[in-house]
């Protein structure tokens, strides 16, 4: 395992679902083209240009392009310049100049030994990833998650620990063979189109040094999933949906639990088999994403029918892509606690009670051949009160329920802080 100084710039290669409208107007890239999706946005939002109305998926990404490309997405076109650019090879007078200073200025993208930058020269997708790495979160991350890819012996030494951080966050592209990484090829501006728009995707992962994005409201959303729950509000930002603090969540258990088996700092994770999503239509957490928590303390039953009570807390969600969303929520229960339903006491005292009343029965029955057997009638009449009454009060006064609950079983959880997840 080893700490690595940057992340995939694209945090999000992870399947954040990109938009399946097609961009009109590019004629060389078809609907059903494997980037369409990610290349009409990126040219929608001026990331990529055409030429002409031709997009050349194809074709390779120079090094500047990439460059200019990666600033729009930063929000750093328009960097106020303070440096002397030091390549040699790039004019005052380029129009190159301009990207290059501030990639210079941010430390984005380097240069060679030489002095020089190369502007035209294509980018290799080893470099692109490397680029990616640099100027997101560091992680901790195991090499050896390259073994199960077949040219896994072709990423250069150097970049080993950067695949490694990549492919653990899902942040890198593979097509049209997801068994093979290919570091050394040169990056295709389809490719490239990708990356970015994935990078759009998890701008939270980017350090605050490299990026300038200014959060702005788009509007408010309403997540219903229980009627009563304190809060039903969602806030949408064009960087982020904002769960508010009080909005209720329905859950399933990923697995049996039984309060008898289980300790306090016990892990215990949940599932939700449906998309979570506003009324409105925004998906918050797709279909399997699993929400993690521990358990922080367990009241065995008592008597008089006081059932087992689990206080449990969940910290974060994994969705299916990777994303990880810190979360602060708890049963939505008396006391925060899991515990059986008053149903189940019920029906163990009136289990206690029917015992209770078939026992008197039989007692009454057999006493009643003692004096006479025309008192048969007498005995059952006098023991079925009695037995019952006997099996209510002895109902009553037993241990509660230990707390049970089977895989898929659903359990709600309201949120005591706003949970902030990323887009």
């Amino acid at each position: 395992m080893k700490k690595i100084l940057a992340s995939l710039l694209v945090g999000g290669f992870i399947a954040c679902a990109a938009p399946a409208f097609a961009y009109q107007g590019i004629d060389d890239v078809a609907q059903n083209y494997w980037a369409q999706p990610e290349i009409a946005s990126v040219v929608s939002d001026s990331v990529m240009t055409l030429t002409g109305s031709n997009f050349n998926p194809e074709g390779k990404m120079s090094r500047v392009e990439f460059v200019k490309a990666l600033l729009k997405v930063l929000g750093n076109d328009d960097l106020e310049i303070k440096t002397k650019l030091k390549f040699s090879d790039v004019k005052k007078s380029s129009e190159d100049y301009a990207p290059i200073a501030r990639s210079q200025q941010l430390g984005l993208v380097y240069g060679y030994p030489d002095g020089t930058f190369k502007a035209g020269k294509s980018m290799l997708r080893d470099e692109a990833q490397s680029v990616i790495s640099h100027i997101t979160m560091d992680a901790t991350v195991d090499a050896s998650i390259l073994s199960k890819y077949s040219d896994a012996k072709a990423v250069p030494a150097w970049a080993n620990d950067v695949y490694a951080k990549t492919l653990s966050y899902g942040i890198y592209v593979n097509h049209p063979n997801e068994n093979e990484l290919r570091p050394t090829d040169e990056l295709t501006r389809a490719e490239a189109a990708v990356l970015l728009y994935r990078l759009r995707q998890r701008l939270d992962l980017v350090k605050s040094q490299y990026k300038h994005v200014t959060e702005t409201v788009v509007g408010t959303e309403h997540l219903n999933m229980v009627k009563k729950a304190p809060s039903h509000d969602v806030t949408v930002t064009n960087l982020r949906n904002i769960i508010k603090e009080g909005n209720v969540l329905e859950i399933a258990f990923n697995e049996q639990f039984k309060s008898k088996l289980h300790a306090a700092g016990d892990s215990v994770t949940f599932t939700n088999p449906e998309d979570i999503k506003t009324e409105e239509g925004t998906v918050l957490f797709p279909a399997g994403s699993v929400f993690y928590g521990s358990v922080l303390d367990i009241k065995d039953p008592q008597w008089f029918n006081k059932n087992a009570r689990v206080y449990a807390q969940i910290n974060k969600v994994v969705t299916p892509n990777g994303k990880t969303v810190d979360l602060n929520a708890k049963p939505f229960y008396k006391d925060y606690a899991l515990k059986e339903g008053p149903w189940m006491t019920a029906g163990k005292v009136a289990l206690y009670t029917v015992g209770g009343a078939a026992v008197g029965t039989g007692a009454g029955v057999g006493f009643s051949f003692i004096p006479s057997p025309d008192k048969i009638g007498t005995g059952i009449a006098i023991g079925t009160p009695v037995g019952a009454g006997v099996g209510l009060i002895t109902g009553l006064v037993t241990p509660g329920l230990n707390y049970s609950a089977k895989q898929g079983e659903e359990v709600k959880v309201i949120l005591l802080d706003d949970a902030s997840i990323a887009k």
